[in-house]
């Protein structure tokens, strides 16, 4: 394969990876969040139903996805976690994909990669038969969701302004979730309330 080649095959193979979404999401902002039981990757059972009360964050991850694993190998999703765990956000990271396609993890596997990657959500969910992604239609890695104290969800898209694997982008990036979640935070709406996520195809 010529140099040439190898530079097009690269070039597609990022293009397919890269999905935003141009039009409305099933899930739109103002809708009663779907309700969902999952196990973590901690062995312990997760219902959303439980949660009321609290903002919820949902961020569907893939390690394998090259923008995923910009936001976590730069620090700037555990950041995120951390900060807003710290404020009695509950911080859901929703793994959809399927068994045999990238990103896909035993439990024990999902625990060591959660480390390596210094995951701090709540809790890491296993989702492997896609029932909570198909649920919300997720479309990315990253996705993100935002839910009110009342189960509403009042954010759905982008991590940010940013669809990029360069780290250096992140200082200038429009840091939308987190401006969502700042707003739910205060009992405000968020403005935007919807941006088409980028980022690698969920694989379901």
């Amino acid at each position: 394969m010529t140099k040439q080649s190898i530079i097009s095959f690269a070039a597609a193979a990022l293009a397919v990876c890269l999905m935003a979404v141009a039009s409305g999401a099933e899930i739109s902002p103002g809708e009663k969040a779907p309700a969902f039981t999952a196990r973590a990757a901690d062995g312990s059972t997760v219902a959303l139903s439980s949660l009321k009360g609290k903002t919820v964050v949902l961020d569907w991850a893939n390690y394998g996805c090259p923008f995923d694993h910009m936001h976590y190998s730069s620090g700037n999703i555990p950041r995120l976690q951390q900060k807003y765990t710290a404020k009695g956000v509950v911080w859901l990271s929703v793994m959809s994909s399927a068994p045999g396609k990238e990103g896909y993890y035993t439990q024990d596997e999902l625990k060591m990669q959660d480390a390596k990657n210094n995951n701090h959500a709540t809790y890491v969910l296993m989702d492997g038969d896609g029932k909570i992604g198909h649920l919300y239609d997720a479309k990315t890695t990253p996705h993100i969701f935002v839910i009110d104290s009342n189960g509403i969800v009042q954010y759905n898209g982008a991590i940010d302004s940013m669809p990029s694997t360069d780290p250096q982008t992140l200082a200038n990036a429009i840091p939308y979730a987190a401006n969502a979640i700042d707003a739910v935070i205060k009992g405000k709406t968020p403005n935007p309330a919807f941006i088409p996520p980028y980022g690698c195809s969920v694989k379901y």
